[in-house]
């Protein structure tokens, strides 16, 4: 009976493990490279990974017979293709930026390829609190840097011009948001005090929305006004 036990109780770790092993890989994968080998990645890419990664799971579930949450599983489906369509947004953005500028193919890959992915991985390793994602995010950091300082256009730039391309390339990153707004943003904001006013009047949904916006500042001071329209906005109280 003991030995049963044993073995039933590491059948169960087993599927814990496994189980948290999908459910981080929700996370890693949405980023516009490839955490493993910072290749440049498209939504459609993205989308499928993450759906794979939502098969496994519901594989995992029906096998061991756990609770399923059909409709927890069919919210995450239908909002796999617009999360992964930030990607190519965030892309589009990226690329509109650089139109101005003449690059050759050797420059354009420097800031696709290892310039802007190392401004990311940095800004996302200081955004994780996860010891274990932020361990990775820490060994795909350090292999794009060494890359980055072995490149012939690095060792080609002054000190003050290198240090402008990496502003620019930090704004950038800056402003790739992964959550959506079931766990970020204004819903975020505005879902609590539904629960604890039981709800609220129609009428205070835009003031709340404004607050947010032009009044809800990160540890940098910024609100999300001032970084998705990248200038900045009279104090709210000042101007009402």
């Amino acid at each position: 009976m003991v030995e049963n036990h044993e073995a039933e109780g590491k059948r169960w770790q087993d599927v814990r493990s496994a189980y948290r092993t999908h459910l981080p890989n929700l996370s890693l994968i949405l980023h516009p490279w490839n955490l493993l080998d910072s290749v440049r990645q498209t939504a459609t890419e993205v989308e499928h990974r993450l759906r794979s990664e939502v098969i496994a799971l519901e594989t995992l579930i029906a096998t061991h017979g756990l609770p399923a949450k059909d409709d927890t599983l069919t919210k995450v489906r239908k909002q796999l293709a617009g999360v992964s369509a930030l990607i190519d947004f965030w892309w589009q953005r990226v690329e509109r930026d650089l139109e101005d500028i003449s690059l050759s193919s050797s420059w354009k890959h420097w800031v696709d390829e290892l310039l802007l992915p190392m401004m990311y991985w940095q800004e996302q390793r200081s955004r994780t609190r996860c010891p274990g994602q932020k361990t990775q995010l820490a060994l795909a950091l350090q292999a794009i840097q060494e890359e980055c300082e072995r490149h012939p256009c690095t060792g080609r730039l002054g000190p003050e011009v290198l240090a402008d391309w990496k502003g620019w390339a930090a704004d950038h990153a800056k402003a790739f948001q992964r959550a959506s707004s079931a766990v970020e943003g204004r819903n975020s904001s505005l879902s609590p005090m539904q629960h604890n006013h039981r709800g609220l009047p129609t009428r205070h949904y835009p003031g709340w929305t404004v607050l947010h916006n032009f009044d809800g500042r990160a540890s940098d001071g910024t609100t999300p006004a001032s970084r998705f329209f990248r200038r900045e906005f009279p104090d709210l109280f000042e101007n009402v």
